[in-house]
């Protein structure tokens, strides 16, 4: 008969958030592209994918990035409660985390991280439309120079204004594994492990 303790669930635990971290540089990783949860008008959810640029664990912190202009801007300066979902289909894992977001726009963190991003995604900062916004023809909402090239390093600094990072404060970290003998979930929250029925 199949027996899972504690020990296992910490063991799971640990694997999984170092997936989470190795994916952050390895774009074919299924944790790499994750998807966001925030609250519209206190009322309804919206997700969306974006794509993980770091993780830190114990405590742990993910980080992504999105232009200012966006809806999900106002949602979480409205309600910073968030959540982020993780799938490994090859795996069977979901990763769910329940999450406080900080915004980080013009600051220190956020120029250090604007440091590190590449041109190709820098473009994408460029656009003179909102994002979200109603168009009345299709555009790249980028310069259409750069359809089929990235900027010059001195014309792509204009993508900083627009520029944000997205810092999400784990509170509860939730897994499901899922297995043909039975799945396995477990939360955990200010360090102690709890099982969770599948």
């Amino acid at each position: 008969m199949k027996k899972v303790i504690k020990s296992d669930l910490k063991k799971i635990y640990q694997e999984e958030m170092k997936k989470c971290s190795d994916a952050v540089k390895d774009g074919k990783h299924p944790y790499h592209i994750f998807t966001f949860s925030s609250i519209k008008d206190k009322k309804w959810p919206e997700i969306r994918i974006v794509v993980l640029r770091d993780f830190k664990f114990n405590p742990n912190v993910i980080y992504f990035n999105t232009d200012y202009r966006s809806p999900k801007i106002a949602q979480m300066k409205n309600n910073n409660n968030c959540c982020a979902l993780f799938y490994d289909g090859i795996g069977k894992v979901q990763i769910r985390f329940h999450a406080k977001a900080s915004i980080h726009y013009q600051d220190s963190i956020a120029y250090e991280i604007w440091k590190k991003t590449a041109l190709q995604s820098r473009k994408c900062y460029m656009g003179e439309m909102n994002p979200s916004s109603e168009i009345q023809e299709w555009h790249p909402n980028f310069p259409i120079t750069y359809l089929k090239k990235d900027p010059k390093l001195e014309h792509s600094e204009e993508g900083f204004q627009n520029f944000t990072c997205i810092k999400l404060n784990v509170i509860e970290t939730e897994i499901l594994k899922l297995y043909h003998d039975g799945h396995v979930r477990f939360n955990i929250k200010d360090k102690i492990l709890n099982f969770i029925a599948p």
